[in-house]
Formats: structure tokens, C-alpha cells, sequence
């Protein structure tokens, strides 16, 4: 087991170094020239030269990266180029929203997708299985901008049961941050839930097929026994694998929910940073959001070591 912790840590430095290296270049990569574009069509080439070289642009491509990682590594994400803020303060400032509806929309997306899954899988062929099946689609197919402004109509708009926008800090009551926060993680959990509910219901199917379940069912051990402790442990790995892809389209998902809702956090914070041009911010939350996506796979991985015997040996 320690050896494969040890291998899974190693490989992660590769794709950090990858991802860091991307999220420099993303400022050289932009069309045109970044500081006459921050500057705008009217700026004179003394406004442009100060913003190129307060961004840097004005040193050596290797010195760039090397300042740039340097202040990283010191937790330094840079300084926006509006606000003058420092990126990391700005990201402190906008996390606890983003946080929150992240955080809600996994819990919400594991326990129904799951439930689903393996409910459709024990009932495979049934109309239980058809409809579980059909709204997996369903939740596919919808983008999650339209379901946010469908939730938004009927429930905040008609039946005017719940905000429409906005959110409100937990520490201003329990009642108001979890209605602020319903919508956006109904809205950003049907495609979550759509696919780990497939994966789960494709991994039982595999598992309840195997000789052992039916050894298990012929000593007399109950159903809700070997579903939960027999086949779901041992369909795990590819479920818990989906859960650490699916991380990628809550991180993209969140951008999007906090746009609809107006929610106050780093989605809203890289949406309004790409308005205005502020790359400093645009990289600092690139790079915090793909920290996040490696550590989260990192993890995964390490699970691996919880469901399958093979793995701690």
C-alpha cells in the first residue's frame, strides 16, 4: 500500500508541472498583445508600456515564468489589475459561495445517484430501471444553464417560494443560506447525479452477475446484505473514479450556476475577470481550480486502496 500511495504522489508532479506551465502561458497565449488589450484602443503607448511592465511582459519569456513561480510557490498569485487587490485575497473573499454549492451539489449528487443506481441495477428491465434510465439522459442532455433559469421561473418567479438570486453567508442563519442555495445546487447536481447514477447502475449490473452474489443469495444472506455489502463495495472503483472525473464538470458547472444566480463567488469573481480583461485573476483561479481537480484525483486514487484488497498489497 505504501508503495502505491508513494507511485500516486510521483505521478501527480508531472501533471502540476504540466498545469503550470499551461496557466502561465495562458496570459502569452491571448491574442494580441495582453497589455494593450487590458489597456483598451484608446490608450497611449506610455499607459501600455506601464501596464506591460507592471504584468512583467517586459522581461524575458524564462525570468517571467520563474518570478511567476517563485511567487506561487510563496502562495502569491499576483494582483489584479482593477482592483489592485492581491488575487489570492479577492479568491479568499469569494470562496465561502463557492464552497458551499460545490460541497452541497456532492453530498446531493453521491447519495441520490448512488441510491438511484443501484435501485435501477437490483430492478434492471423494470419500469424502476426505464425511469431512473430516462432521467439519467435527461439530466445529460440538459444544459445547466437552462435548467437555472427553469427552477428560477417556476419556483422564484411564479410559485415565489425561494430567492431568485443571490446567496447569503451562513453565519446570517441557517434558514436563508439554504434557501439561497436549493436552486443553484438542484440546477448544478442533475448532470452529476445523471452520470454517476449510469456508472452506478452499469458497475452493479457487472457485479450482481458474478458467481459469488449468487453463492451469497444461496446461503441464505439477504438481499439489502448483498446488495450493500457485497456487490456496491466491490462496484466501487469505477463509481468513485466517475465521482473524481464528474469534478471537472462541477468546477466548469459552478461557473456557470454562480453566473445564473448571481452568487457571489470565484465563478462569478473569473466571469467578471474575463469581462475586463484582468488575467492575473483569470490565472489565479485557473490554477486554484486545476490544484483542486489534481487533488481530488489524487485522492481518488488513494480510495482505490479502501475497496480493493488487491491495491494494500
Amino acid at each position: 500500500m505504501g508503495r502505491y500511495v508513494l507511485r500516486r504522489l510521483i505521478a501527480t508532479l508531472p501533471v502540476v508541472a504540466v498545469v503550470t506551465i499551461v496557466v502561465f502561458l495562458l496570459l502569452h497565449l491571448a491574442p494580441g498583445d495582453p497589455a494593450a488589450v487590458i489597456a483598451g484602443d484608446n490608450a497611449s503607448a506610455d499607459e501600455i508600456g506601464r501596464i506591460r511592465t507592471q504584468l512583467g511582459l517586459d522581461r524575458p519569456l524564462p525570468e517571467q515564468f520563474w518570478v511567476w513561480l517563485v511567487r506561487l510557490c510563496h502562495g502569491d498569485l499576483g494582483v489584479s489589475i482593477y482592483s489592485n487587490l492581491p488575487v489570492m485575497r479577492l479568491i479568499g473573499q469569494r470562496i465561502e459561495p463557492t464552497l458551499s454549492l460545490a460541497a452541497g451539489t456532492l453530498v446531493v449528487s453521491v447519495l441520490i445517484a448512488v441510491s438511484l443506481g443501484v435501485i435501477a441495477a437490483v430492478r434492471a428491465g423494470s419500469y424502476v430501471d426505464h425511469v431512473v434510465m430516462l432521467i439519467a439522459i435527461l439530466g445529460l442532455s440538459a444544459p445547466v444553464f437552462v435548467v437555472g433559469y427553469l427552477l428560477a421561473l417556476l419556483f422564484s418567479v411564479d410559485l415565489e417560494w425561494l430567492p431568485v438570486q443571490g446567496y447569503s453567508p451562513i453565519a446570517a442563519g441557517l434558514r436563508p443560506f439554504l434557501s439561497h442555495l436549493v436552486l443553484p445546487t438542484v440546477a448544478l447536481a442533475l448532470n452529476f447525479i445523471a452520470l454517476i447514477a449510469r456508472m452506478t447502475r452499469a458497475s452493479m449490473l457487472e457485479v450482481l452477475a458474478q458467481d459469488y452474489i449468487r453463492t451469497a443469495y444461496a446461503k441464505g444472506i439477504g438481499r439489502t446484505q448483498v446488495v450493500t455489502v457485497h456487490a456496491l463495495k466491490n462496484a466501487s472503483v469505477p463509481i468513485v473514479t466517475t465521482i473524481g472525473i464528474g469534478v471537472a464538470l462541477l468546477i466548469s458547472g459552478v461557473v456557470i450556476t454562480e453566473s445564473v444566480f448571481n452568487i457571489p463567488g470565484i465563478g462569478r469573481l473569473v466571469v467578471d475577470a474575463i469581462a475586463k480583461r484582468d488575467y492575473p485573476i483569470i490565472q489565479g483561479v485557473i490554477m486554484v481550480f486545476s490544484g483542486v481537480y489534481v487533488l481530488v484525483n489524487l485522492l481518488v486514487d488513494l480510495s482505490y486502496t479502501l475497496f480493493d484488497p488487491r491495491i494494500r498489497g
